[in-house]
């Protein structure tokens, strides 16, 4: 076993490289070898661990969930940026459903199998079925887009709601149960408000500095546009922080903010979701490599034939039951709760929550950990796995081709060798109330499109121009400077 610590910082930091890179090609492997990208990740942490030719050493619980509570933070808020609210308004109210009582009721069912096979105590029973109870919104996110796989109708965004938004019932539970086993003095009575509390707090932040992101970003006029990620990546991280040090779901919390952001109109939007999703990517390999590098394997092999009767009881039973209990009420079609049922897969939250028992001292903590890792080994493995063909055999998978969007506005952005500038036309400059054919505009500028009162005014020469005006220009950088001049001076 080897430590971090032993090595300079420079070989931590080439070992770090190279994993990254060993993930990225993983990544890109995956699709030919018909393996989920993310199994690969967790394979990758593992070989890379005390046990494996790596031989790092890492067994700190601590760590573990802060790093994985961070990623699923970043990994939840790129996936709320990406949400389009006109694409899941029609499943919001199946995809709560799913997120609070399916949940609730796969964790019950699971509990029972617990209680019956393990002969463990109905607190202990439910917080492993707790646990393991809700979805991984990063496994269904990069499983159904690396496996080019998508479904008829509702059926993807409503995957996408749920798995974003499921989380925060399964952390509930999973600390209101570990809370109960470590201090057996505690009413469960007493928990109940804090649920309630914590959910409606999370959603209201959420939605109200949301708003407020999007007004603060429109706002600041920051002299960099390189600042622009890196404000917004602080945002989100206030936004998990400040709700749950006030006791609120930060995880909903931030979700919510992304979709209010996803859905509004705010500077530079379409690279910083180009960079979201970036960092959500390396939010997943690098939770799911520190969360492979936790494990022990040969810790799992005792509790391997446990595990296995725990995923298939979760795939075939659990899971199936509790998607058919929520989804009947909304007369779904059965091969569309079939493939609902199926796609529940397990990721790395349910790990990250199944390290909350270890900081607690749990006797059967370590128990716990081992079960829940091997049950989302064969969750990931199987399920993600069988997705392609089930959605062809439901016949649900959709035939026609998926046009993507804005091509070419994405290859001007990336190629465009002069520069993009958004210029605000303040009331004393003297192109105000002027047509843009008569400003005398250099050759090598261009006016791309004028924004005025949230609206979007195709550039003519004969438009007017009024105060207030967001102008997007592409010119080349001397050109961007007269153009400047021309637009917000008055000489």
């Amino acid at each position: 076993m080897i430590s971090l610590r032993t090595f300079s910082i420079e070989w931590v930091l080439l070992a770090a490289a190279i994993l990254l890179l060993l993930s990225i090609l993983a990544s890109k492997a995956s699709s030919r070898l018909g393996v989920p990208a993310l199994l690969l990740f967790l394979l990758l942490g593992m070989l890379a661990g005390s046990e494996g030719p790596g031989g790092i050493y890492f067994d700190d619980p601590w760590l573990a969930q802060f790093l994985g509570s961070i990623a699923l933070a970043y990994i939840l808020y790129a996936g709320g940026l990406q949400t389009r609210w006109h694409g899941v308004r029609p499943i919001v109210a199946p995809a709560i459903v799913l997120a609070t009582v399916g949940v609730v009721l796969t964790a019950l069912l699971s509990a029972v199998l617990a209680r019956v096979v393990f002969q463990l105590g109905w607190l202990e029973s439910f917080l492993l079925g707790s646990i393991i109870s809700s979805t991984d919104a990063a496994a269904v996110f990069s499983i159904l887009r690396s496996k080019s796989t998508h479904l008829q109708g509702h059926l993807e965004p409503l995957l996408e709601m749920e798995s974003g938004s499921n989380d925060p019932m399964a952390i509930f539970l999973t600390v209101a149960m570990t809370h109960l086993i470590s201090r057996p003095d505690t009413s469960l009575i007493r928990i109940l408000p804090l649920f309630v509390f914590q959910f409606g707090l999370g959603g209201l932040l959420g939605y109200g500095l949301g708003k407020l992101s999007v007004w603060f970003i429109n706002r600041l006029n920051l002299h960099d546009d390189g600042l622009y990620p890196v404000l917004t990546t602080a945002i989100a991280l206030f936004i998990f922080a400040v709700t749950a040090t006030l006791q609120g779901s930060g995880f909903l919390a931030v979700y919510v903010a992304g979709i209010v952001m996803g859905n509004s109109s705010f500077l530079h939007k379409k690279s910083l979701l180009r960079f979201h999703d970036g960092l959500a990517w390396l939010m997943q390999i690098t939770m799911f490599l520190a969360l492979g590098l936790f494990v022990f394997p040969s810790r799992l092999l005792p509790v391997a034939g446990s595990g296995l009767l725990v995923a298939i009881f979760l795939m075939l039973v659990a899971r199936p039951v509790s998607v058919l209990v929520c989804m009947l009420p909304f007369r779904y079609q059965p091969r569309e709760i079939g493939m609902v049922a199926w796609v529940g897969l397990r990721g790395a939250a349910p790990i990250v929550l199944a390290t909350f028992p270890l900081l607690t001292g749990i006797v059967e903590a370590s128990w716990l950990f081992n079960i829940v890792f091997f049950v989302v080994l064969v969750s990931v493995a199987l399920q993600g796995s069988f997705i392609p063909g089930l959605a062809r055999w439901l016949k649900v998978e959709e035939t026609e081709p998926v046009i993507r969007q804005n091509l070419l506005f994405d290859q001007f952005i990336d190629h465009y060798e002069g520069e993009l500038s958004e210029i605000e036309l303040p009331p004393d400059a003297c192109a105000v109330g002027r047509r843009i054919v008569d400003l005398d505009l250099p050759q090598a500028a261009l006016v791309v499109v004028i924004e005025r009162a949230n609206r979007f005014v195709i550039p003519r020469g004969d438009i007017v121009l009024e105060a207030g005006d967001r102008i997007l220009i592409a010119a080349e950088t001397e050109a961007m400077g007269q153009t400047r001049a021309i637009l917000t001076r008055c000489s």
